[in-house]
């Protein structure tokens, strides 16, 4: 008996494979008038979105190394104070320094309508205070000077 020509055999798969690819990303929905018959509605695309520029993410803190060299006779038993103040790039930053081994913590801000000038205060559980105004030549450094509640007085510089 002779064998089918090879054509004929596969000719059904082929009709069934591209029955399957042309409908397997369409999706149709069909919808009801009120008066119950079917309708098939026309779905176009979306029109073009503007284009919306990214936000930009801001600056990121940085965090400062602070000297604070001895500028009289009561500063100089203690020598030169270190600490670090992080600058949140908003006017406000946060102040912390080891003086006499006890560690002082506060804050540091900018003078209204001036973007460079600025006062910092911190303060220990042990009661000791300091106060100092400064003025940054930069977001990275600046000068200023400290007076402690012992009446020791330092000349301060942030950065490197």
């Amino acid at each position: 008996m002779p064998k089918p020509p090879l054509v004929s055999t596969w000719h059904p798969f082929f009709v069934l494979a591209l029955a399957a690819t042309a409908t397997s990303a369409c999706y149709v929905v069909p919808t009801m008038a009120p008066d119950g018959t079917v309708r098939y509605g026309h779905y176009p695309l979306p029109p073009a979105g503007i284009p919306v520029e990214p936000v930009p993410g801001g600056t990121a803190p940085a965090t400062l190394s602070v000297r604070l060299y001895p500028a009289n006779d009561r500063a100089t038993a203690s020598g030169v104070v270190s600490g670090t103040v992080t600058n949140m790039m908003t006017g406000k930053g946060r102040f912390v320094a080891n003086y006499l081994g006890e560690v002082l913590s506060g804050e540091a801000t900018r003078v209204s309508n001036d973007d460079k000038r600025g006062v910092a205060s911190a303060f220990s559980p042990s009661g000791m205070y300091m106060s100092c105004e400064y003025q940054m030549n930069t977001p990275y450094q600046g000068a200023g000077s400290c007076s402690f509640a012992n009446g020791a007085k330092y000349q301060m510089h942030i950065g490197n």
